[in-house]
């Protein structure tokens, strides 16, 4: 059986599904990208993908599950540190993006250095968007057009939310291509990471499992989006994009795979919610979901390891 495994975006929040990953590693003492055939991930989770893909010595993966938890925790309050100048020039995100993308663009360089999609471990996918030509580009290893691009730049694009961050302009077989965020279309990409495995392992039966980023809880009162214009409605608008997305591609891989499809997903009900508190409190509070999604859903985690050893 092969095993599909896909990553939600969420910001900060990607350091739920790591922390997940973090613990199939310690209970089987062996990498994901020996776990799963293939690795799909959007936005943070694109991060995810690419990090735990990475190679290190003697073709052992670089980094562990925990090293990516690691990069939310100790990146997070640089990748989104937003200075009072900033703030004023943006009108808070609405004339321009919220946050620098260099320090995002340090902490990929740092951990990826200049690695390519061609020389990771293991099949590894990620969402992105073409502003310019209009169309969705999923960065894929094996995809002979894809192998020079530098996971650095991979990242970097497939995290490119917008408000957030400025487009990222990358060198696609010598073409530079303006992308953003791959969550405008689909923030879980799981049904995609499904259609893709369709492809790879034509005729073999697939197990996919969908790790998400928190489950948004807050929500929006009638009476003040009822006289949002565009202004009000950029932010909001953005959440419930994702959100949305999200639940329609769960149900839909339901209805595809049955039980062979697991989603492991939590209620943001004791954290912030914003992808972009990286506060030391909301960080706490993210690991702490995190260990109760794990304690809660011990036995379908076993279940998943059973299936991959």
């Amino acid at each position: 059986m092969r095993k599909v495994l896909s990553i939600d975006g969420g910001g900060i929040r990607g350091i739920i599904p790591s922390l997940v990953l973090d613990y199939l590693e310690r209970e089987s003492g062996r990498p994901i990208s020996e776990l799963f055939d293939l690795c799909v991930g959007t936005s943070s989770g694109g991060i995810i993908a690419l990090g735990l893909a990475q190679a290190g010595v003697a073709g052992a993966p670089k980094y562990s599950a925990h090293d990516l938890a690691d990069f939310f925790e100790n990146s997070g309050n640089k990748i989104f540190e937003r200075t009072i100048w900033r703030n004023i020039r943006s009108a808070g995100g609405v004339l321009d993006e919220l946050y620098s993308a260099k320090p995002l663009e340090a902490a990929l360089r740092k951990y990826f250095s200049n690695a390519r999609l061609g020389e990771t471990l293991g099949s590894t996918m990620v969402a992105t968007y073409d502003i310019e030509e209009r169309r969705t580009l999923f960065l894929k290893s094996w995809h002979p057009d894809h192998e020079t691009v530098r996971c650095r730049d991979a990242a970097r694009a497939t995290s490119a939310a917008p408000t957030y961050f400025e487009p990222a302009l990358i060198d696609v077989q010598g073409n530079q291509r303006a992308l953003i965020d791959g969550g405008v279309f689909v923030n879980s990409p799981v049904v995609s990471a499904y259609a893709e495995a369709l492809k790879l392992y034509p005729n073999e039966p697939l197990m996919v499992v969908s790790l998400g980023t928190g489950e948004l809880v807050r929500p929006i009162p009638y009476d003040s989006a009822k006289d949002w214009g565009q202004a009000g409605w950029v932010m909001p608008l953005l959440d419930c994009m994702f959100d949305g997305a999200t639940k329609a591609a769960n149900h839909q891989m339901r209805m595809f795979l049955g039980d062979r499809y697991i989603r492991l997903q939590v209620t943001l009900d004791e954290a912030n919610d914003d992808m972009d508190d990286a506060s030391e409190t909301n960080i706490e509070n993210l690991k702490r979901i995190a260990d109760r999604l794990i304690r809660e859903n011990e036995a379908t985690l076993s279940r998943i390891l059973s299936l991959s050893l």
